[in-house]
């Protein structure tokens, strides 16, 4: 290849390169977008499914939908984008103050709102982050559906018979901690047996699948995508939002709006209870605290202040996971490689 022809070849990969980015992405026509989004597919081997437009809160995004073994991903553009939180931007309504006020009655705390919020979040910094595909859904971690006749199910006599007696009386999940699951979906039955799974194990059945986990940083811009106030839609609760743990019974069928696609197609950040890994150096999680503000009565607001995009990580102690309450969203970044 002669000088003239690399030089070629490196103009047209920065040009592609740049349009992995969130401005340029935006500014691309139909045709061009839809030609970028079939040559992550034929670089990736994925099925893509096809263009998709997400609107929600503000912002907006027309990008790429595609499946690999099972998941469904959606391709996210790049961006340079502050995140953390440090203040308000508009300010918290009647109802969200009326909340924190009677909390800080009973804790007899002393200072503002914004002092008790910012205990837990992330400071404000600049990230740059890379393009990626993107898991749509959070996925369980150390559940394996099996059959009914799987020996290592038959060899437990009495978690078949409680099993039995728990469709008899009516209900539709079994829970048996530690050792299996018995769900019922779409009208039929299904089980599932638990494994222990370590923090170096997930990170290395992701990598053996071509995927990996998101930082931190990474987490908050898919969630928050460079927003400054509190949560996506502004600061606070809005008092419209169905809410997970919050509803009326006559709300069930109603979709929880916090789960519904943001504005890069992912449901993320709904349930205060469901934790998400992310990549770091030991096991960190984002988007939920395990419930534990809701269970220790602190109401919609805290309750669900784990699920802003700007709230602090969270280390563990160790590399144990609670497959109860943490979850993963594999996510392939472009131009970087497979960690």
């Amino acid at each position: 290849m002669c000088c003239n022809e690399l030089q070629m070849k490196k103009e047209a990969l920065s040009v592609i390169n740049q349009n992995l980015y969130r401005p340029r992405f935006a500014e691309l026509n139909a045709s061009a977008r839809e030609a970028l989004m079939g040559s992550l597919a034929d670089e990736f081997g994925l099925a893509f499914k096809g263009m998709e437009t997400f609107s929600r809160w503000g912002q907006t995004c027309c990008t790429g939908v595609f499946e690999k073994d099972g998941r469904e991903l959606v391709f996210v553009p790049g961006d340079t984008v502050t995140l953390g939180w440090d203040r308000f931007a508009v300010g918290l309504d009647e109802d969200n103050l009326a909340e924190l006020n009677y909390l800080f009655g009973e804790y007899e705390y002393k200072g503002t709102p914004r002092d008790f919020i910012l205990e837990d979040m992330a400071p404000v910094r600049q990230a740059a982050i890379s393009p990626m595909l993107a898991g749509r859904k959070l996925e369980e971690i150390g559940w394996e559906p099996v059959a009914f006749q799987d020996p290592r199910l038959l060899a437990h006599p009495d978690w078949l018979e409680e099993f039995e007696e728990h469709k008899r009386s009516g209900m539709r999940g079994l829970n048996l901690v530690g050792h299996a699951r018995f769900n019922y979906i779409d009208g039929q039955w299904r089980v599932f047996l638990y494994h222990d799974v370590t923090y170096p194990q997930l990170k290395e059945l992701l990598r053996s699948q071509g995927f990996s986990l998101p930082t931190a940083d990474e987490w908050s811009y898919l969630c928050g995508g460079g927003c400054r106030t509190l949560f996506p839609w502004g600061d606070g609760l809005k008092s419209d939002l169905h809410l997970l743990h919050f509803e009326a019974p006559e709300d069930e069928d109603r979709p929880y709006d916090m789960k519904e696609p943001n504005f890069f197609g992912l449901s993320i950040a709904y349930d205060p209870y469901m934790r998400e890994v992310v990549e770091a150096d030991a096991f960190t999680t984002c988007g939920g605290d395990g419930g534990c503000n809701i269970c220790g009565g602190m109401g919609p607001l805290v309750g669900f202040l784990p699920c802003s995009p700007h709230w602090k990580p969270e280390s563990h102690e160790d590399d144990m996971l609670d497959i109860d309450f943490d979850f993963c969203r594999p996510v392939i970044r472009i131009g970087q490689g497979q960690e």
